[in-house]
């Protein structure tokens, strides 16, 4: 990170966005430029007035752009050493009703980036991924998969340059915006708790744990990889019960596109994954590197034939009393069990 003076962030304005930027102003100053890249201008005002950021205004670049427009993204990116690719379309649904235009973010956007972090002398890409890009089963996950395929593939494509792109892929983050304990906290107290099915479950990640990630691929990716973290899994009867233990829990059936357990290794992916020690990593299909190398520097090893990394395979799991400690501390410090 050291030699990283300046940094650009496509969907700066998001929740991943804020907190990555929060963690770069505090702790690391030597950043110079911080370049937030994304559509919504409202956003854009509203989070360059808060006072957190307002305080940093000299290091701070807002510009207006759509990863789609490949010229606006390289203007942005001219002088930039690192990209975090984080924008992108994401609700299932409205994938599945409008998939060009999903098609066109997710995958065209991605293209964008590979092309500028070429043009412009960037030194690092950290793409982030998602657990629906593992054996996808909706449009958005495939357009995920198809953008971590270009991104592991710009590596191959770089030359000479100096420059080295890789992937982090994890499920939903506790308490970001449309995911279940948000949902289920505005609900509690109706007293009706709709679950899609008593079985599901999810992996179970911080906004904290995920700007971790991202930062761990700066400073250590060769390029190509695709890391994965260790971490446990609940189940959304827990997360209900965790909430409001009394309520109604209805079953109303998994909607279209949606899995009952993540999956963010799939079995097939087991000859090409690591275990090195904090995560996981997927090789390139292509190597650029030596594997023998990077299993010492690492002190990493292969998995076992056949592992998967499904949430409800997963040994590590949040109980309910754990999840009501995580909900105070990530979701709302106020969070009550509504009895």
């Amino acid at each position: 990170m050291k030699e990283l003076k300046s940094i650009l962030v496509t969907g700066g304005t998001g929740s991943f966005g804020k907190q990555f930027i929060r963690r770069i102003l505090n702790d690391y100053p030597s950043m110079e430029r911080i370049v937030i890249f994304s559509r919504d201008e409202l956003k854009q005002f509203e989070m360059a007035n808060m006072p957190e950021f307002k305080k940093h205004e000299s290091k701070l670049r807002f510009f207006i752009g759509n990863v789609r427009d490949g010229e606006r993204l390289k203007r942005a990116c001219e002088g930039v050493d690192a990209i975090i690719h984080a924008a992108a379309l994401k609700q299932v649904p409205a994938a599945e009703y409008n998939p060009m235009e999903c098609i066109k973010t997710n995958v065209f956007g991605a293209e964008n980036v590979v092309n500028a972090a070429l043009d412009c002398g960037v030194k690092k890409v950290v793409a982030l991924s998602t657990d629906k890009a593992a054996a996808p089963i909706n449009l958005y996950g495939a357009t995920k998969l198809c953008s971590d395929k270009l991104i592991v593939a710009a590596n191959n494509m770089k030359g000479s340059r100096e420059v080295d792109f890789s992937v982090v892929r994890y499920g939903n983050v506790m308490g970001s915006r449309g995911s279940v304990i948000p949902f289920f906290m505005k609900r509690a107290s109706q007293g009706n708790l709709p679950i899609t099915d008593t079985d599901m479950t999810r992996f179970n990640i911080t906004l904290d744990q995920g700007v971790d990630m991202v930062l761990y691929a700066l400073e250590n990716a060769w390029g190509g990889e695709i890391f994965v973290p260790k971490i446990p899994s609940y189940k959304i009867l827990d997360v209900a019960n965790a909430i409001a233990p009394n309520a109604e829990k209805p079953v109303i059936g998994i909607r279209p596109g949606e899995k009952l357990h993540e999956e963010m290794i799939t079995e097939t992916d087991s000859f090409s994954t690591l275990d090195c020690g904090k995560y996981y990593v997927i090789l390139p299909s292509v190597l650029t590197w030596s594997v023998d190398d990077y299993l010492k520097h690492f002190d990493a090893k292969y998995v076992d034939k056949g592992f998967k990394y499904n949430s409800g395979t997963n040994t590590d799991w949040v109980t309910i009393e754990e999840l009501r400690e995580l909900i105070k501390t990530h979701v709302d410090p106020s969070f009550k069990v509504i009895e």
